[in-house]
């Protein structure tokens, strides 16, 4: 099969890969429908993070179970599934308390940029829809396989609530989903951090109510503005790095909440502020598996749809393009198509 590798900063490549087989019981082998490129997968892209050999990528997939383990029952070949980026058995003392992205025999996905992809843990990890879907819920449902349900989580780490004030930090994919995540939970207002037009248009379109687009303590300042100088009850960091945590932690008034998604790069909370700050935080992978089953049937009856977060659709071998559209902020999401 062939898939992406990265080699460099900047370097993807669309190579000659191993055929994924079945190595232990539990898992399966999917035929890819779509996949695509994740803002953190421009962490290691930008150089950010160290890349060491030459290494697949991809961690987000919907796709065609066409091999399962002896083990795995709950899905078959010829199944439309949704998974995510954290495999899980779902059965562990971790899993049944809701935390799958920590289960105990957690595996992160890092191959699903590919036409092929083993997945492991496949019996507590995927979940397959009635029937295959229509094409058309094909990018909504890959967006639930991570960026959907991450922000999900964020908006409940967060703690928003029907009638209260969220703020969104970020204004990738995340960011977005962040937003119909916090619509959907109830929150009146919801106010969108961001300087872009084309991805303040698409908040607005997911239920923002305000947008915001100065940074750091110039946007701190709106946000008091926007809240009658308190601050808002529930604030999602989307991003991951100082600027954006600290932008967080002083837009949460007082016995606020910040429910953080974006993967830490150099982020220090200081105990001595947060003690005196009175706001609560929470984050981590997002447990998408425990929220699949909900997003699924949201996205399948209409009620979301987060699949307009893929403004660029390349065939599979096009990868490195998508990677660099993402760098360039030329595209907010790249969906790939084998």
């Amino acid at each position: 099969m062939r898939g992406a590798v990265i080699h460099a900063p900047g370097d993807v490549r669309f190579e000659e890969r191993d055929d994924p087989e079945i190595i232990h019981p539990t898992d399966a082998v999917i035929r890819t429908v779509a996949t695509c490129v994740c803002g953190s997968d421009l962490w290691p892209y930008r150089g950010a993070e160290p890349i060491g050999d030459p290494h697949p990528m991809g961690h987000e997939y919907v796709g065609i179970v066409e091999e399962v383990g002896d083990e795995v029952a709950n899905v078959k070949p010829g199944q439309f599934v949704v998974g995510s980026f954290a495999t899980s058995d779902n059965t562990c003392a971790n899993c049944r308390n809701g935390w799958q992205s920590n289960c105990l025999h957690r595996e992160f996905m890092s191959t699903c940029q590919a036409d092929h992809i083993r997945i492991p843990n496949a019996h507590g990890t995927l979940v397959a829809t009635d029937g295959h879907p229509d094409a058309a819920f094909v990018p909504s449902l890959l967006a639930v396989s991570d960026v959907m349900g991450t922000g999900w989580y964020a908006a409940l780490a967060a703690e928003v609530k029907p009638g209260s004030t969220a703020v969104v930090v970020g204004d990738g994919a995340v960011g977005l989903c962040g937003v119909i995540a916090a619509r959907e939970l109830g929150a009146e207002r919801i106010i969108a951090m961001s300087r872009h037009t084309s991805r303040q248009n698409l908040a607005l379109a997911f239920g923002a109510t305000d947008i915001v687009s100065e940074r750091g303590d110039e946007g701190i300042a709106r946000v008091k503005d926007l809240t009658g100088g308190i601050g808002a009850d529930s604030v999602l960091e989307c991003v991951g790095n100082p600027e954006s945590m600290h932008q967080a932690l002083h837009s949460a008034r007082p016995g606020g909440n910040v429910g953080f998604v974006g993967v830490p790069h150099e982020v220090s909370l200081d105990g001595q502020e947060l003690f005196f700050s009175h706001v609560g935080v929470r984050g981590g992978p997002a447990p998408v598996r425990r929220y699949l089953p909900d997003l699924i049937d949201r996205v399948l009856s209409g009620r979301i749809n987060p699949g307009k977060v893929f403004d660029l659709t390349l065939p599979l071998d096009q990868v490195a393009e998508g990677y660099q559209a993402m760098d360039e902020r030329r595209a907010i999401k790249a969906l790939l198509k084998p």
